[in-house]
């Protein structure tokens, strides 16, 4: 059992003990900490609170709300909704904050709550950092009786944000419907089985939805990788969809099959994505600096630009803006379109997917051919406790000085066909290491390489 307290929020198993769980008294108390924060900016507060399908959410949503109310906060609850959604109802509301009920990918005995700022946004590490020193502190003041919030329900949330896609000039519904496109879905039992369904209606685009009761009961492990997704695949493999979508709990995270059974691969979302919006306009793109270099050889490859940012969705969202790009993301699959929101936006991939295969007139696996072919490989090496982890970063750094080197993220090295990134665990004596190459062999490989070096250099610190 797994109580994780971090600066983008509160992540946990249900039940247990409380403070080595996610309890009904852990939910409270960092949802008085959110409050409590929220009140010292501002003088009303009200705050959009949303949840995936999974079997705890309706209880964490009960706890969450009564607290805020208690806090004298006001809340519209959207219920069963997407991240995303919720993201982009917080400035439609002009409220003050929301909070996201959903442990994203992980099993249904997870929980967590995702923290936003007034912009619909993450919170950023400063502000977490203050939310969780209020909750461990116990000082907060609630309101009384005259004072207590107000609760609204949001009735529309999810078509406004469908309507919101569909609105965008990049969207072309309309030449979607004219292509007759068959999909499968797997929306693994959660918020993503009402949510693409009611997009692709407006689509006109016939699907097979497997999972589609929001039960939360996971038919599988719901991270979109391919181990997990034996039955989709198997589906897409008979020929009969131009393309399986599969999505998180949550609906933040985006994959797609192929035509012929074949993982298009998280890492090549962003990709296809990029292959699209480049094409009339030149711009900056982002992505984290553990994500597939596909994107930087595609973007320069048209013409455009790239940039990496530390791994996190806030600093993804922070070299956006800080460069203009049209279009970022990480390599979990999670696509950004400023234009849209500064969140990641499962369903706004999708309709960007759609129209794209609608005006190319080629198939998912005739796209995936065209981009430079890369395959990753994760590591990681273990150290004494104690170890000057930092140290020993700084002395790979030294040694590649002469090559293309990044450090605002433990240490990244880059090739003209591959790279490395090492990072330190938070809570770990632990360095992670990713590598990507022309073929799983040579990542794998590449990998080995640097864990000999790193533990070289561990016996010099």
């Amino acid at each position: 059992m797994t109580l994780i307290k971090s600066i983008s929020g509160i992540r946990g198993t249900i039940g247990g003990q409380a403070g080595e769980n996610l309890t009904p008294m852990d939910a409270v108390k960092f949802a008085s900490g959110y409050g409590a924060w929220l009140k010292n900016q501002h003088d009303t507060c009200t705050v959009v609170i949303g949840r995936d399908a999974r079997p705890s959410g309706q209880m964490i949503e009960n706890l969450v709300i009564s607290t805020l109310q208690g806090l004298g906060i006001h809340v519209i609850n959207a219920g069963l909704s997407t991240t995303p959604t919720v993201e982009m109802l917080v400035p439609r509301y002009n409220a003050q904050g929301g909070i996201i009920l959903t442990a994203s990918h992980n099993p249904k005995q997870w929980n967590a709550l995702k923290l936003l700022n007034d912009q619909g946004e993450f919170v950023s590490g400063t502000d977490g950092a203050k939310i969780l020193e209020l909750a461990e502190g116990g000082e907060v003041s609630y309101a009384e009786v005259d004072d207590i919030g107000s609760v609204k329900e949001d009735v529309d949330g999810l078509q406004w944000h469908i309507d919101q896609i569909l609105d965008l000039s990049s969207v072309d519904a309309q030449l979607v419907a004219s292509k007759n496109f068959k999909v499968v879905i797997d929306a693994v039992h959660s918020s993503g089985s009402v949510a693409i369904p009611m997009l692709l209606d407006k689509m006109g685009v016939d699907y097979n939805n497997l999972y589609p009761e929001p039960n939360g009961q996971f038919p599988h492990n719901p991270e979109p990788l391919e181990k997990h997704l034996t039955e989709i695949i198997t589906e897409c493999a008979s020929g009969k969809y131009d393309m399986g979508i599969v999505v998180d709990p949550d609906v933040d995270r985006l994959a797609f099959v192929d035509e012929t059974g074949k993982m298009f691969g998280e890492e090549y979302t962003l990709v296809l994505v990029a292959d699209y919006l480049l094409e009339d306009q030149k711009s900056n793109v982002v992505s984290n600096l553990s994500s597939s270099k596909a994107l930087r050889d595609l973007a320069e490859r048209k013409g455009s630009t790239y940039s990496a940012s530390a791994v996190g969705e806030v600093n993804v969202v922070n070299e956006m803006k800080s460069t203009s790009s049209i279009l970022g993301g990480e390599g979990n699959g999670g696509i950004i379109l400023p234009e849209l929101h500064y969140g990641r936006d499962a369903l706004v991939g999708i309709a960007l997917a759609l129209t794209y295969l609608a005006k190319s007139g080629k198939t998912l696996s005739e796209l995936k051919a065209s981009y430079p072919q890369y395959f990753m490989g994760k590591q990681k090496i273990e150290l004494t406790p104690g170890l000057d982890v930092d140290a020993i970063l700084r002395g790979i750094a030294a040694n590649y000085i002469n090559e293309e080197l990044s450090t605002i993220d433990g240490v990244k090295i880059t090739w003209s066909d591959r790279w490395v990134h090492m990072r330190k665990s938070n809570t770990e004596p632990i360095i992670r290491i990713y590598t990507e190459a022309p073929s799983t062999k040579e990542a794998i490989d590449l990998g080995g390489r640097f864990i000999a070096e790193l533990s070289e250099l561990a016996k010099q610190v």
